[in-house]
């Protein structure tokens, strides 16, 4: 019987109330990520770069549970702005250009900083 493994990685930026990601058999749940820059925790200046910033944070989460951005099952976006879907799309798209994970987005009121413009959350597999 598989057991809950919590994954912990430095991102900056992060929440300490939260696990970054657990990882219960070939399965690994990513917490919410927002668009803070991995490194520095700043917030990217607009919907292109927090997109960019997000996915790095997914990307580190999921290298550091032993898995990648290529086995990416599901991902839920929140947005604070509609009008920012073309552009998050395009910057989206680059990361999963092809063997897209099924997706759900949605626009919110806001995130939990009035800077934040995006927040992604993602379940993805360990291949066997």
């Amino acid at each position: 019987m598989p057991t809950k493994e919590v994954i912990n990685v430095p991102v900056a930026g992060s929440n300490p109330n939260l696990s970054p990601a657990t990882r219960f058999g070939n399965l690994v749940f990513v917490a919410g990520q927002t668009g803070r820059h991995p490194t520095t925790g700043e917030p990217g200046k607009d919907i292109r770069e927090q997109t960019r910033n997000v996915l790095e944070r997914i990307k580190a989460v999921l290298e550091a549970a032993g898995t990648s951005l290529d086995n990416v099952l599901t991902a839920t976006v929140y947005l604070t702005n509609r009008g920012d879907l073309a552009a998050y799309n395009e910057e989206y798209g680059r990361y999963f250009a092809t063997n897209k994970p099924a997706r759900t987005t949605v626009t919110v009121a806001s995130l939990n900083a009035p800077e934040l413009l995006i927040e992604i959350t993602v379940t993805a597999c360990i291949p066997s």
